[in-house]
């Protein structure tokens, strides 16, 4: 059996919070808000697990999680964590994604060493899954290894834009779980104009939804569900 460790995991959780929370008492929702980052805290000491805005963006989710860890079992223990916060009880997951690292077959020689997902730090963070249409798997190797190194090739220009691709290949719906890191939402939006023109952009089958969140701290999100940041500064 296999080293759990050779397969480092990445996963996108989305959640939406219930209006009806937005009528609890101010306190109530505060010891909700503060129990919900405590354990986002001491998770973010075990595994690599950054939190992100879309108030504001996507009517049907509020925030995300995006977790990186080696240990399949940490996902469900964060969640079940996370369950028994007071705020739990009003936020749905309207979205939620799988998937796991490994080397290209089109880029990179075979390695017994596992591909790791290291992230940046860039203020933005747009992420969506990804479907190939089945054309695109009866093409020769060389065929698409061409084509990708022109798809690649094209996305290296844009220096600003950093790209985490990982697998989902048995274990979600979709085939890949893109994530690009920028600096502007509006970068992203000129490379994938750009794209739209290569051989590789022919065989997408799906390619939606498409979140854009934005990189904040758990309790600043938090504090914009219900206001409070904007009562703060009042």
């Amino acid at each position: 059996m296999a080293e759990e460790s050779s397969t480092p995991y990445a996963a996108y959780t989305l959640y939406k919070v219930d209006p009806a929370w937005l009528r609890l008492p101010i306190e109530e929702r505060a010891v909700g808000k503060e129990a919900f980052a405590e354990v986002i805290g001491g998770w973010q000491e075990r595994m690599d697990l950054r939190t992100y805005s879309l108030v504001g963006v996507r009517p049907e989710v509020d925030f995300m999680l995006w977790k990186l860890t080696e240990r399949y079992d940490d996902l469900r223990e964060l969640t079940t964590d996370l369950n028994g916060t007071p705020l739990a009880g009003y936020l749905s997951t309207p979205y939620s994604y799988l998937a796991a690292t490994k080397p290209s077959q089109y880029f990179e020689q075979k390695s017994k060493r596992p591909r790791r997902v290291v992230p940046r730090g860039a203020p933005y963070l747009v992420v969506y899954p990804f479907v190939k249409k089945r054309e695109w798997y009866s093409l020769s190797m060389d065929d698409r290894r061409r084509a990708m190194q022109e798809h690649a090739a094209i996305g290296s220009r844009f220096v600003t834009i950093t790209n985490h691709t990982t697998y989902s290949f048995g274990i979600d719906d979709q085939e890949f779980m893109t994530a690009f890191e920028c600096e502007s939402p509006s970068d992203f939006l000129q490379l994938m104009l750009t794209l739209r023109e290569t051989e590789a952009s022919r065989y997408t089958e799906r390619d939606t939804p498409i979140f854009v969140g934005t990189a904040l701290e758990l309790r600043e999100i938090l504090d914009s569900l219900d206001g409070a940041a904007a009562r703060v500064e009042a």
